[in-house]
């Protein structure tokens, strides 16, 4: 409505400003908890919607992410571009340290994607890590006891010796998953992508060799790039959530608190999705 009435007023009365909401997705791809957030369609879904609310030519999306869960990367990609569609939107995606694995899952959903000459983009691949113990147990003397109902319903346990036939399933599991990963991002990027035989391998790439294989289309930060697309005068709108930080995560203003096991259960499965956080973004050099 803002537009139309801008086009109805003598030129000389136009305003010149154009004004670009901004998206930061950034961090690791995975449900979060109650006293962590990470990227999530549930935690994402509302920043992404608003800003495709605004009254502009493009929506911005800021992406930082060393990957995650398949599932959510391509459910935050889905409803960028089911939006996009719906309101006829183009999508520009700006990638900073690194968007890798799940977290370039969801650039390929920009129309353009733009990089920094250092960022880290491709990682294009499937990873499943774990630990086994089962050594270890034998040293301290614990025995393990699992009951199924169900040959397969303990499947890998890191308190047992791995099997080959659980490994060989896991593989092919991967194997579905990659290949939906991969044929994702050739509808994407389609001719724009270099024949290359490691592009779908797992490897990952600087910005400037990016471009050169079709993973990204031109180097720029965003307020330049946009800038120079939509005027000197565009302005960039950063999309925030609703409420302050700490009511998100519940801490505050809550119908009931919090009991001691609450708190205690929250903290130990914080340390754990710390250190595979950590990990993620290891894997990158950052």
């Amino acid at each position: 409505m803002k537009r139309l009435f801008n086009r109805l007023l003598p030129k000389s009365w136009r305003s010149t400003v154009v004004t670009v909401p901004v998206v930061r997705l950034h961090g690791t791809i995975m449900s979060g908890g109650q006293f962590r957030q990470n990227l999530s369609l549930a935690s994402t879904a509302g920043l992404i919607e608003k800003a495709f609310s605004f009254d502009a030519p493009a929506v911005a999306i800021s992406i930082n992410s060393p990957g995650g869960s398949p599932v959510q990367s391509r459910l935050i990609f889905k409803r960028i571009r089911d939006l996009a569609t719906e309101k006829n939107k183009k999508v520009l995606v700006f990638v900073e340290d690194v968007a890798a694995s799940g977290g370039y899952m969801i650039a390929v959903a920009g129309d353009e994607i733009f990089a920094d000459p250092s960022s880290i983009v491709g990682s294009i691949g499937v990873v499943s890590a774990s630990f086994g113990f089962p050594e270890l147990m034998k040293k301290i003397g614990v025995e393990r006891r699992v009951h199924t109902a169900g040959q397969n319903k303990a499947v890998l346990d890191p308190f047992k010796p791995e099997k080959k036939e659980d490994v060989e399933r896991l593989k092919a599991l991967q194997l579905e998953v990659h290949d939906t990963f991969i044929d994702l991002v050739k509808d994407r990027r389609g001719r724009k992508l270099k024949d290359d035989p490691d592009l779908f391998t797992g490897l990952f790439w600087t910005g400037k060799k990016g471009l050169e294989l079709g993973l990204v289309d031109a180097l720029g930060d965003m307020r330049s790039v946009l800038k120079t697309r939509f005027g000197p005068k565009t302005q960039l709108r950063l999309v925030t959530p609703p409420r302050g930080f700490l009511s998100r995560f519940g801490l505050f203003g809550s119908a009931k608190g919090f009991s001691a096991p609450d708190i205690a259960a929250a903290a130990a499965s914080g340390v754990v999705d710390a250190a595979e956080e950590r990990a993620l973004w290891a894997r990158f050099g950052l």
